[in-house]
């Protein structure tokens, strides 16, 4: 694609992300009318990641129609062209339903086996941040800042952790977050908005634990604007695969190496 084709398809998509924000936000200002559902324990689903997902869908469907579609509430699409949308509705549907701020709309794209190119927009925090090949990252349309280094007296990571994970697998990471690596932790229940956190500045880097792909699709290909990556190896990666991977400086990522080397999967012992 020429410059000019890339810059289009990221205003289509921030757009879009925008546009899908605003529609999880009438839900939101009425959450006491909003049907929830579950899919496992403290799992949650609701009307608006539905809504939401039907939306993006749809208009995904019309500006892109050879590209294939794949979402967390089911929305599936082959295409015929080798790049995949990937949509997650609402990151932080637990945080939506309980009124919190820490949720996000995200939409990544995946081709030739990776992440390239992402939009995520937070409606109640008000932040857009986009990037991607080609694209610098930007948040809220001002560029980001590279980040590099790590502060021993100040370090600090965001956590995460998928339900299905056993209590004594967090206890370990944990154990090893405060022991071994002496840093302080934080736990907000969106990896989107924890990935923009590192992002600026405010943690290092990311530890997931059991997230899916389309947790992180959008986040990945920002970061790497700003020399931020990850230990995902996606050229062993399925898009519904559940992951276990750090993301963020290249000195957060040398300090947990011994818990998460790049390329290690939720199967591999801790």
């Amino acid at each position: 694609m020429t410059l000019t084709a890339i810059q289009d398809q990221a205003a289509i998509i921030e757009i879009l992300a925008r546009e899908a924000g605003a529609l999880a936000l009438t839900h939101f200002e009425t959450l006491a009318t909003v049907p929830v559902e579950s899919k496992g324990h403290l799992d949650l689903v609701t009307a608006a990641d539905q809504e939401v997902e039907r939306f993006v869908t749809e208009r995904l469907a019309r500006d892109f129609p050879d590209d294939g579609i794949f979402g967390e509430e089911g929305a599936a699409y082959q295409g015929n062209s080798g790049r995949i949308w990937v949509i997650d509705p609402i990151d932080g549907t637990f945080n939506f339903v309980r009124g919190g701020d820490q949720w996000a709309v995200s939409i990544g794209l995946y081709q030739s086996g990776r992440p390239v190119f992402g939009v995520i927009h937070a409606p109640v925090r008000d932040q857009t941040v986009v990037g991607g090949d080609s694209m610098p990252a930007t948040l809220n349309g001002t560029p980001m800042k590279a980040r590099a280094g790590l502060d021993a007296n100040r370090a600090a990571c965001g956590v995460g952790f998928h339900p299905v994970i056993p209590v004594e697998r967090r206890l370990q990471t944990l154990r090893f977050v405060l022991e071994d690596a002496r840093m302080s932790f934080r736990c907000c229940g969106s990896a989107t908005i924890s990935l923009i956190e590192v992002a600026l500045g405010q943690v290092d880097g990311y530890l997931g634990m059991g997230e899916s792909t389309w947790d992180l699709m959008a986040a990945l290909p920002i970061l790497e604007q700003i020399g931020i990556t990850s230990t995902v190896d996606w050229t062993k990666t399925d898009l519904t695969a559940k992951l276990r991977f750090a993301c963020g400086t290249p000195e957060f990522l040398k300090l947990v190496d011994p818990l998460v080397p790049f390329g290690a999967t939720l199967q591999d012992t801790l």
